[in-house]
């Protein structure tokens, strides 16, 4: 055998062959399995001998009066291939005798060059007994331990830099994922792929009850000597939770808003609704609540997973989901609610004018924030009561039992509690102005009054 010279080294190096002339194996039972690489390796085509032993490989060449050399080369490279001996000629058709597996090989006839790796797989048989948990288990990752083995499969390009043809082996297993439309989990088919195999298997670990399949690799497959492995029922032990806090949305428009704000809460009463969704291994679960975000006081918890809360009290509440597995050993936690409750405001208007411009300040109502309890009573000048409110939200549309009264000053008198505390008792005058006595009005006595 010779070296290439290095001047044909560089061109070796540098040059992109066309594509790979017919290649034909000889002397084994199985299909040869043939991949074609990406251009940077420099190599036309990989292929994969069940086994290499009694195998030959021929080249046909393109044309007849082209001299055809055969080198071969390790994981040296392309560089330091040797010329072969001992090629057969047969017209247009070389065959080296007995291929030698896991080398490279170049095929020369004339200026074209073709560029070849072949594996013999019988020296990475792929052996795969068994696949269980470990008995050592975090609550973020599932470790897996699988008996058997199986070397990487490594090859050479033609510029000598060593890489690794994949296995293609497969795990499946179940988990969930969260539909934030749905508001639901929905199982969901995990698969991961490895390029070799592995004693120990780390990946995210499933929040359900599930199998574990492992096969392979590509190689068997093709030849259907498949190996699968599987390990039947896991019992989750990793958790995950997902919360949601609605708000019930009151459309008043005599109640001062805080304008927009991303943050739950505004004038009191508020009431919102906590929900979470859990996974299926948590076992122990609550509601917290604190006045304190870092939660080094928690005021209170609440047993379930939806939690409905009426807020009439003013200040700043935080809220967040605490779950765990049956043995306490993961732990989940939602994120943080901030529920804000406005100080109060009570603002009492001075007058009106019920039918002179119809939509337009044509009820009596106070203007108002976190009042979380309220009665309020309406007199005329003779002290007959005309109306009583007992929410703020409500107002006087200027009628006595059905008809408007006359334009005139009315008196209120108002009790109220706001959320924080304060007490309000008011009173004052409401005048009726720029108004037009109809049949249905009545004289500040009650009376009907006919124009």
């Amino acid at each position: 055998m010779k070296k290439i010279s290095i001047t044909i080294a560089i061109i070796l190096c540098l040059y992109v062959s066309a594509e790979a002339q017919t290649i034909r194996f000889s002397g084994t039972e199985h299909s040869v399995w043939e991949e074609s690489p990406e251009k940077s390796t420099g190599l036309d085509k990989i292929y994969a001998l069940y086994s290499a032993s009694g195998v030959s490989m021929s080249y046909e060449a393109a044309k007849s009066n082209k001299e055809v050399k055969w080198y071969k080369y390790d994981k040296m490279g392309g560089g330091y291939a040797e010329e072969l001996i001992g090629i057969v000629k047969n017209g247009t058709t070389t065959t080296m005798p007995q291929v030698e597996g896991n080398c490279g090989y170049i095929i020369e006839e004339g200026d074209h060059r073709t560029y070849l790796w072949v594996v013999d797989y019988s020296r990475y048989y792929l052996n795969v007994v068994s696949i269980e948990p470990a008995d050592e288990q975090d609550c973020g990752s599932i470790a897996l331990n699988v008996s058997g083995e199986g070397d990487d499969i490594v090859y050479t390009t033609i510029n000598g830099v060593s890489k690794v043809l994949s296995r293609d082996i497969t795990l499946t297993y179940n988990s969930l994922e969260w539909n934030s439309e749905n508001k639901q989990w929905e199982q969901k088919k995990v698969e991961k792929n490895y390029n070799g195999f592995k004693n120990s298997i780390y990946e995210i670990a499933p929040l359900c009850n599930t199998s574990f399949t492992l096969k392979g690799d590509r190689f068997l497959d093709f030849w259907g000597e498949g190996v699968t492995v599987s390990y039947d029922g896991y019992e989750a032990q990793s958790i995950d939770v997902q919360t949601v806090a609605e708000q019930l949305e009151r459309e008043v428009p005599n109640e001062k808003k805080d304008g927009e704000n991303s943050i739950l809460g505004g004038s009191a009463p508020v009431d919102i609704t906590f929900t979470a969704y859990p996974t299926d291994a948590v076992a122990q679960r609550e509601w917290q609540m604190s006045k304190d975000p870092d939660f080094g006081t928690i005021e209170s918890v609440f047993a379930d997973d939806v939690y409905q809360e009426t807020f009439t009290e003013a200040g700043t509440f935080y809220y967040r989901y605490v779950c765990k597995n049956s043995a306490g050993t993961c732990e989940s936690i939602s994120e943080l609610y901030t529920v804000s409750i406005g100080e109060s405001i009570l603002v009492c208007p001075n007058a009106f004018s019920p039918t002179s411009t119809p939509g337009v300040n044509d009820e009596w109502r106070v203007q108002y924030k976190s009042i979380v309890s309220f009665k309020c009573w309406i007199f005329n000048r003779w002290g007959v009561q005309i109306c009583e409110l007992t929410d703020p939200s409500q107002g006087w549309d200027g009628k006595y039992k059905g008809k408007y009264v006359s334009s005139g000053v009315y008196y209120y008198v108002i009790q109220a509690e706001g959320a924080d505390g304060k007490e309000y008792k008011l009173n004052g005058d409401i005048n009726i102005i720029n108004y037009k006595e109809t049949e249905n009005s009545t004289n500040n006595s009650g009376e009907g009054v006919i124009e």
